[in-house]
């Protein structure tokens, strides 16, 4: 892997090269790196914004909607002049703006068992910004038989929840060890019901993007086998331990 940054990027990504946990080998790892948003409401807006601002050499978003007047207030992309347009081929001409070096592939879709392969398989780290738990499980069966780095999240009203799931690892529990398919309400989780304060959708996407980045360049801790939890109406922020489940549905479905 070469090292080298041109003057450009050198002084493009300064702020972050002079951080010893970067430098110029991990922004060289940052530019050659490959992830995929599937979801781009209120957080894969910011994520794409922030892993573009990063210098995320290829990023892939999914998405079949279009801007509508209600996704303004947090989805951090768009403005009115988006309206009726396809949330995809508006995000990437704004990220595009931020970053032209930024690679970006569109998927106006629905992700679904029959395409993820096809779409995901390229991509090393994978973000979910779905707001429905069938997409999610979707999501997360797929990165543990594919073995790759899931960051998942979700907000409702003035709360987020934040999971990480390094399926290299052995035992590493997922998505299913915690929430079991049919306990879960159709509108849990979805703003569209109870609604959302717009800065949760961008507290909780900075702090996936966040994730993705430290992965990347291998520094810190992250949430792996954990579920970071945010109370962002009372500032109360807790990590809850997940544990591997006998019998998860997950381990089933790879027999």
């Amino acid at each position: 892997m070469s090292s080298k940054l041109n003057r450009n990027e050198i002084k493009r990504f300064s702020r972050q090269v002079i951080l010893k946990n970067v430098g110029i080998i991990g922004q060289t790892k940052i530019i050659q790196s490959k992830v995929l948003i599937i979801g781009m409401g209120g957080l894969g807006c910011t994520v794409g914004e922030f892993l573009t601002r990063a210098g995320i050499g290829s990023l892939g978003i999914v998405d079949y909607d279009y801007v509508d007047l209600s996704n303004i207030h947090r989805q951090s992309l768009f403005n009115s002049n988006d309206l009726k347009k396809t949330k995809v081929s508006a995000s990437k001409k704004k990220l595009n703006k931020i970053n032209s070096k930024t690679n970006i592939e569109c998927h106006k879709l629905k992700i679904d068992e029959y395409n993820i392969k096809q779409i995901a398989e390229k991509y090393d780290y994978i973000v979910d910004g779905s707001d429905n738990f069938k997409t999610k499980f979707l999501i997360n069966d797929f990165c543990i038989r594919q073995k790759k780095f899931l960051v998942s999240g979700a907000i409702n009203k003035f709360d987020g929840h934040i999971f990480t799931f390094n399926f290299n690892k052995k035992d590493t529990p997922c998505l299913r060890c915690f929430f079991q398919e049919d306990e879960i309400p159709e509108d849990i989780f979805n703003c569209e019901y109870d609604g959302v304060l717009g800065t949760v959708a961008n507290t909780v996407g900075s702090l996936q993007a966040n994730e993705v980045l430290k992965q990347i360049l291998k520094t810190g801790k992250n949430l792996n086998g954990y579920m970071l939890i945010l109370d962002l109406l009372n500032l109360d922020f807790r990590k809850v331990k997940l544990n591997k489940r006998d019998k998860c549905l997950c381990e089933l479905s790879l027999k």
